[in-house]
């Protein structure tokens, strides 16, 4: 991700693989990529015989979506949001300051409230829905396969792409 982030193009396999600090091969690198892509962290359009990768978002949207997957966790998120404040430098009090000054703004000028459910992932739900990202999403199928049968509850040989225990 790093190596797609720094550029503002999207980039062959090969691109990608040339610009790592480590010497990988290129089947590796074109797994991982097309992981990246079906995971909805990459975007991949076809170039020829090539496909060409580029991020789905910004760094900066994928930490704060990783901020609010983990506030979404604790039990308290008060205090959670408390510690993190006491914790952060002035310079850094100053940029929370103005951001959320700016949506307060924002939140008078608009008329329409509440979410949308589009996220980081494009249409993928955010953390209002369940799963709230594509590491949950896996989970939330499986809970889904197990069907009932005259035995009881029956999980299918394969689910989400494995074999089943």
């Amino acid at each position: 991700m790093e190596v797609l982030w720094r550029t503002d193009t999207s980039l062959t396999v090969r691109q990608v693989s040339n610009g790592l600090n480590q010497s990988l091969a290129h089947t590796t690198v074109m797994t991982v990529l097309d992981r990246l892509a079906k995971k909805g962290f990459a975007r991949r359009e076809r170039d020829g015989r090539a496909w060409r990768y580029r991020p789905a978002a910004t760094r900066e949207a994928y930490v704060a979506e990783l901020m609010l997957t983990a506030l979404a966790q604790t039990g308290d998120r008060d205090a959670a949001l408390a510690r993190f404040a006491q914790s952060v430098s002035g310079a850094e009090a100053e940029v929370l300051r103005d951001a959320l000054s700016g949506l307060e703004r924002e939140r008078q000028g608009s008329e329409t409230e509440g979410d949308s459910g589009v996220g980081l992932w494009g249409h993928w739900p955010t953390r209002y829905f369940w799963p709230r990202s594509p590491w949950e999403a896996c989970d939330a199928r499986a809970a889904c396969c197990a069907r009932a049968g005259r035995a009881g509850l029956r999980r299918p040989r394969f689910c989400c792409g494995r074999p089943s225990a």
